[in-house]
């Protein structure tokens, strides 16, 4: 008899035909799931009957109380090889393996980007207006040559947005909690001498840490506030770092020029959340690693997981081998 194999959140429907999944089509059904499950009910109910399951990023989290209700599970396999939504421990004690894949940090540097050119040249307004046959012309575009951009995190990820912003010709400042002056002078930027003078004086703020206890809720109302408001804030790494209500209230009372979104606190984000119609928004539905090489590599490698795990040698173990 196949082990059967629950793929989640294949919103694209692409996850058997990006990558070749015949290696392991002699001993494993695989069924996809395209919509999402909301509560932890509506996932017992839909994987109750699999062996294996297939999750991207952190789109679902795997608590211990979830393992104990889906006895029949053996393989979980994540995107990356990190996730701070997978009890690992108690995947351990139910006899779970889980596995990780590669991942790409091109694709989110390239939407930090999207977000930040299109907020600064107001492009969705422009686009919108064109094809409706509005104005000719609405926006002053903020200039990027000359302006400070503060990094929050200077990380994989952040060291390669700063590239591109000294590649425009922008002055790049960084700050974290454990960042150091030799690291910055490695990417070329300016330690900047404390968050709070970072989000004082730049004129574009990119998110690039990882959440954590020290992270979560790290930008809130009082952070802001020292905010200039022609500034634009972009996030595309924990909707946690920034407190959501405290944006949603800055954006309204015009306190930010700007705000670029691609990850949120409710994922998906439902039909009323006040972000949705929130002023000098532009956001995208969590699309950071969404591209065709990242899940080329993600189904990929999952494929090649689950086959090193059906010859008793599993790889890219994530905890340790139950």
């Amino acid at each position: 008899m196949k082990l059967r194999c629950a793929v989640l959140d294949d919103y694209q429907s692409v996850a058997t035909t990006v990558a070749d999944w015949s290696p392991v089509a002699d001993e494993v059904e695989v069924v996809t799931f395209t919509s999402h499950f909301a509560t932890e009910d509506e996932l017992v109910a839909a994987l109750a009957g699999f062996d294996v399951i297939v999750t991207l990023r952190e789109r679902v989290p795997f608590p211990a109380a979830l393992f104990a209700r889906l006895p029949r599970l053996r393989l979980l396999v994540a995107s990356g090889m990190r996730n701070s939504v997978i009890d690992l421990a108690a995947a351990q004690k139910c006899g779970v393996t889980v596995c990780g894949t590669a991942s790409s940090s091109a694709p989110p540097v390239e939407l930090t980007w999207a977000l930040l050119l299109g907020l600064a040249r107001g492009i969705v307004t422009e686009a919108n207006s064109l094809r409706a046959g509005g104005p000719w012309q609405q926006t002053l575009g903020a200039d990027l040559h000359g302006r400070r951009l503060g990094l929050l995190g200077l990380g994989r990820i952040g060291s390669r947005v700063a590239a591109v912003g000294l590649a425009f010709g922008m002055d790049v400042r960084a700050w974290s909690q454990n960042l150091t002056e030799k690291r910055c002078a490695e990417a070329g930027v300016t330690l900047s001498g404390s968050k709070e003078e970072l989000l004082a004086t730049s004129d574009f703020v990119s998110v690039h840490l990882a959440l954590s206890d020290r992270t979560r809720g790290l930008l809130g109302a009082p952070e802001l506030g020292l905010m200039r408001p022609t500034a634009h804030l972009i996030n595309t790494s924990r909707a946690a770092i920034v407190d959501q209500d405290a944006l949603v209230a800055a954006l309204h009372a015009g306190s930010l020029a700007g705000a670029g979104l691609d990850v949120f606190d409710t994922e998906p984000l439902p039909a009323d959340h006040p972000l949705r119609s929130a002023p000098r928004l532009l956001a995208t539905p969590h699309l950071g690693y969404v591209s065709q090489a990242n899940y080329a590599t993600y189904y990929g490698q999952a494929v090649e997981d689950i086959r090193a795990y059906l010859d008793g040698h599993p790889v890219r173990v994530l905890g340790g081998t139950p």
